[in-house]
């Protein structure tokens, strides 16, 4: 049975360019970066190569990259380093719909001592930035608010937000997990103090995340070490997964414009069909600002978790919201804060496409679609009291 993958803001295929690239250091190129010897010395090099990679694809300088183990370490990075910059202020500031790296977090600061704001969204998903305008304070820490929502794609005016912080001579953080190589990232546009990337969202592999840190922001280390990442991250380097996620920055930047407008349009088209085909069907987020390959849609009076088991038997596999927290039975917390109706969040479903997927696999997700939640909606209670 042939494997349809529209999951993939939870991970990505490695790119086969880029598992070339990385095979030679599993084996016969194994020095360590850090030895005085060339053939250490070659793979530091190699290293070098892959960080003004990285960098290009967010338009930075390489020396403001650190080379982390995932996006969550760079999350928790980023808040660590500027409650401890600045011990004296005791508040940060996110979203109702931050990924859990950074929400889980600020709860945990919350328990201990610190001040947590977290923004409302309104029901399309976007922010309210008049609370947050409203939320600053002398005490603010920082502020970590993500480029764009896993579950639901909506892009956050992270630019404007940027500005009124600067002038405030607040810290920013954005995690940018999920938009790189979708969308635009730039960080001379938008002038973030802090930044996450994730290698496995972006056809790199599983293991490998980075930190931006704009060259002269007040910095503390959270991973204490030795002298590697110029002291701000110890511990020996990932080379492999390194050196892969600077080919995979390589080629995101290359095929940013299919990810914009071909995969776009194979979005459009699965929510154009499953509207239509699928009645009491809604779509989750605000169309109009959103990731090209990314659609979180509600079929009412369903579980999701059962469509998920559906769909799985079919070889289609789906998401019903963030990867790190499928696990729950609960609706999704970025939804609630949406306010998204109780029969419809239950029955979230989030289709993320990638450069990898074709027209005749949305022909195959249309297909299936319709008489597998004709068939739950017989058995639902709800559908019946409709």
């Amino acid at each position: 049975m042939k494997t349809v993958y529209v999951d993939n803001n939870a991970t990505t295929k490695v790119d086969p360019d880029v598992l070339e690239e990385m095979l030679p250091y599993f084996s016969e190129l194994y020095g360590n970066p850090s030895s005085i010897h060339s053939f250490g010395g070659e793979i530091g090099r190699k290293l070098t190569e892959a960080r003004e990679k990285v960098a290009a694809l967010i338009n930075a300088s390489p020396e403001e990259i650190i080379f982390t183990s995932c996006g969550t370490e760079s999350d928790n990075t980023a808040i660590m380093s500027a409650v401890q910059a600045f011990p004296f202020k005791k508040h940060i500031i996110t979203t109702r719909v931050e990924h859990p790296a950074i929400k889980n977090m600020g709860e945990y600061l919350s328990r201990n001592g610190y001040r947590a704001t977290f923004v409302p969204v309104d029901d399309k998903g976007n922010l309210d930035l008049d609370y947050l305008y409203k939320k600053l304070s002398d005490e603010t820490a920082i502020v970590s608010i993500m480029w764009a929502n896993n579950e639901t794609g909506v892009i956050f005016p992270v630019q404007e937000i940027s500005e009124v912080l600067q002038q405030r001579g607040i810290l920013f953080h954005t995690d940018a997990v999920q938009a790189a190589g979708k969308v635009p990232v730039d960080v001379t546009d938008v002038k973030t103090d802090m930044l996450s990337l994730s290698g496995h969202k972006i056809h790199a592999p599983k293991g490998v995340g980075i930190l931006y840190v704009r060259k002269g922001t007040k910095f503390a280390p959270h991973m204490i070490g030795g002298h590697q990442e110029k002291g701000m991250r110890g511990g020996t380097e990932n080379v492999a997964s390194i050196i892969g996620m600077g080919k995979a920055s390589e080629l995101a930047l290359k095929y940013i414009d299919r990810e914009k407008i071909e995969v776009a349009k194979l979005r459009d088209r699965l929510e154009t069909e499953l509207l239509a085909k699928v009645p009491e069907t809604i779509i989750n987020g605000d169309r109009d600002n959103r990731l090209p390959g990314t659609t979180n849609i509600s079929f009412k009076y369903v579980e999701g978790e059962s469509i998920l088991l559906h769909l799985n038997e079919l070889g289609i596999c789906a998401s019903s919201g963030s990867a790190c927290t499928s696990g729950s039975l609960e609706p999704s917390h970025v939804l609630r804060a949406m306010s998204v109706p109780y029969t419809a969040a239950h029955g979230s479903i989030r289709f993320s496409l990638s450069r990898y997927n074709t027209s005749e696999e949305i022909d195959y997700i249309v297909e299936k679609m319709p008489p597998i939640i004709e068939k739950l909606r017989e058995m639902s209670p709800f559908w019946e009291k409709r």
